[in-house]
């Protein structure tokens, strides 16, 4: 499958690196933000998102070995619960993929091929432990905060931005944050010496998410992966829509007949 691996390659090297983050949990209305409160360091000045279902619209463009591949891109979400994702050309589905907190659900319509089982599936795939939450994080841009009995280190950089980066199992995750009250993500670096493996996620074009709620979010994000074994993997994804409401999702997902499984 590779064109489904092309599609989602755009933040699962972060997966590998950062195991056992925290996810944020989802707790007020469409659009709002939520303030992210390190256990032992306060100081740390994050707002990550906070909805009940969100929709986003774009278009992706990943080059792996020289090779460029382009899709528009539909993702739907409920928070902390479900993640839907469709990728195409001129009105023609080719993957959609639906992952929920412990299952992986594919259907390649190039192969007529489809998959369903757990996230070990994507973590062979890409060669990198896999999970919801962080795959969740990733494309909502939002901070990791460090886990339990970890001490993250603040730096303050230039125009009050914050430098926040702490060891996880021998990887060094740094978040920079937008200065100010917004507190975005504005890059964020993973690197794994030990297996040469390196993430860099730059989010831009920050726009509000909601009228009634404008914390920023971006709607543009370049990814670069290093990999010891797979090279060097860039995306641009830009997104031109993005809505969140209270108002239910639908996550359609039907494995046509005749359609052969990968084990």
């Amino acid at each position: 499958m590779n064109k489904f691996s092309l599609l989602l390659a755009l933040g699962l090297g972060l997966a590998g690196c950062a195991r056992k983050a925290l996810p944020t949990k989802s707790m007020a209305g469409p659009g709002t933000s939520t303030p992210v409160t390190e256990p032992t360091l306060p100081s740390v000045k994050a707002q990550n998102t906070d909805f009940d279902f969100l929709s986003m619209k774009g278009k992706a463009q990943v080059t792996m070995k020289g090779d460029k591949k382009g899709a528009n891109i539909a993702v739907r979400m409920r928070r902390d619960s479900i993640i839907w994702v469709s990728a195409g050309l001129a009105g023609f589905e080719g993957v959609r993929a639906v992952l929920t907190r412990d299952s992986v659900h594919v259907i390649n319509r190039l192969e007529k091929t489809y998959f369903s089982g757990g996230y070990d599936y994507l973590s062979k795939l890409l060669n990198v432990p896999v999970s919801f939450e962080q795959m969740q994080t990733l494309l909502l841009g939002d901070y990791l905060p460090a886990p339990t009995g970890t001490q993250p280190t603040v730096a303050t950089e230039e125009a009050g931005r914050q430098r926040v980066s702490y060891a996880l199992r021998g990887v060094l995750v740094e978040h920079l944050l937008q200065a100010g009250n917004t507190g975005r993500v504005q890059q964020l670096h993973v690197s794994d010496n030990a297996t040469k493996r390196n993430l860099t996620v730059d989010y831009t074009d920050f726009q509000p998410l909601d009228p009634a709620q404008p914390l920023p979010f971006a709607h543009a994000a370049f990814i670069q992966a290093q990999q010891a074994a797979a090279g060097a993997v860039t995306a641009a994804i830009n997104y031109t829509k993005v809505e969140v409401s209270r108002a239910r999702l639908s996550f359609p997902f039907d494995t046509p007949k005749g359609y052969r499984r990968m084990r």
